[in-house]
């Protein structure tokens, strides 16, 4: 039975695309007639991909690091990140910031409104930890996901409550659920045409300022992770806490590094979609996680390669989809194309197939 089992898989998933795939915009003539025609579409959706996809990757990382060392699935990471975003408005506006504001004036802001963002972002995920993970750390695994769910929910309505306090932070409106306009700093040069290259397509200073910064933090953690002897420790406690806690290595400070880490990314990612899309609301932080979630996934949860692999394919797989197929089916062919990844490589794309002995 087993030979015959991943045949049947694809039979299956052949069926259903060839069934529903016309209804959610799966048309192959038409796509292909679409790309033949106009091919620097392709390229442009590609680059917005790749954009949104670097800032999905940095979101994901926060799970997967947390998911590395102590197997929780943080799924408040999503909300805290839209507190970042908070954070970030009210660090700007407290500057008295406005849109196309000069460079001289705009960068110093930017980068308060950074460190700012980092900062609350960090101490709350160090918190969180402390008051909410580290009781349940020996509780059967459903505790703290059930914890986990309840300190998103909590985060959700800080940012709610946030949103509303204009009398303090003009910056916020007048409607605490409303989405808020973040202040446009960043330039909108287009590269191309300023090289002389006449082209539809369209790639600012904006995208790539937003790309340089996404990659540097990956790398940033990538090589802090693989080479610095903190990063040792991480991955020494990820594989074995017991025997990490024998070697000298103080676990329960690793761990509150991890999150603060973490959290620290979150509000980065933040900033950036504050600057990249100019606005944010309190709601934002569940389909940004749920994405980075599944970026997490896609690539190998625990994975850090991984993460920033399942970024860059949910951002393309999402600008492709909202381009020739239905942006109504967006989500579903993302979750689709996890599903049928998941089915040949459980464990992700560069993730490991683990068997736990009994």
């Amino acid at each position: 039975m087993k030979q015959w089992r991943k045949p049947l898989i694809y039979l299956v998933v052949a069926y259903s695309i060839l069934l529903l795939g016309p209804i959610a915009g799966l048309d192959l003539p038409r796509i292909a007639g679409d790309i033949a025609r106009n091919p620097e579409v392709l390229i442009q959706q590609i680059l917005v991909g790749l954009v949104n996809g670097a800032i999905i990757a940095i979101i994901a990382l926060g799970y997967t690091l947390v998911y590395g060392i102590i197997e929780l699935i943080n799924f408040a990471h999503g909300d805290l990140y839209m507190l970042g975003a908070f954070a970030a408005l009210t660090a700007i506006g407290a500057f008295g910031v406005q849109d196309g504001a000069p460079l001289q004036i705009a960068i110093p802001a930017m980068l308060v409104a950074l460190a700012i963002a980092t900062v609350v972002c960090a101490g709350l995920n160090i918190l969180t930890e402390r008051y909410a993970y580290r009781p349940l750390r020996n509780a059967p695994r459903l505790a703290p996901l059930i914890s986990a769910i309840g300190v998103s929910f909590i985060f959700q309505n800080l940012g709610l409550f946030w949103g509303g306090l204009r009398s303090f932070i003009p910056v916020m409106g007048a409607n605490s659920a409303a989405p808020k306009s973040f202040p446009d700093l960043l330039p909108r040069i287009d590269i191309l045409k300023a090289l002389g290259i006449q082209s539809q397509i369209v790639f600012t200073t904006k995208d790539l300022i937003v790309l340089i910064v996404a990659v540097t933090l990956m790398l940033a953690l990538h090589l802090f992770v693989q080479y610095t002897r903190l990063g040792k420790a991480m991955r020494a406690t990820a594989q074995n806490r017991d025997a990490a806690l024998i070697m000298g290595i103080d676990v329960n400070w690793i761990i509150a590094l991890t999150f603060l880490i973490g959290g620290a990314l979150a509000g980065a990612a933040g900033l950036l979609v504050g600057l990249y899309n100019n606005t944010i609301v309190f709601t934002m932080g569940f389909t940004a996680g749920l994405r980075a979630f599944t970026a997490a996934v896609l690539g190998g949860i625990g994975n850090i390669i991984g993460a920033m692999l399942g970024g860059v394919l949910i951002g393309l797989l999402s600008a492709l989809s909202d381009q020739y197929l239905s942006s109504r089916w967006t989500n579903a062919w993302v979750f689709a194309v996890l599903v049928i990844i998941l089915a040949f490589r459980p464990g992700g794309l560069l993730g490991e197939n683990v068997q736990e002995k009994v």
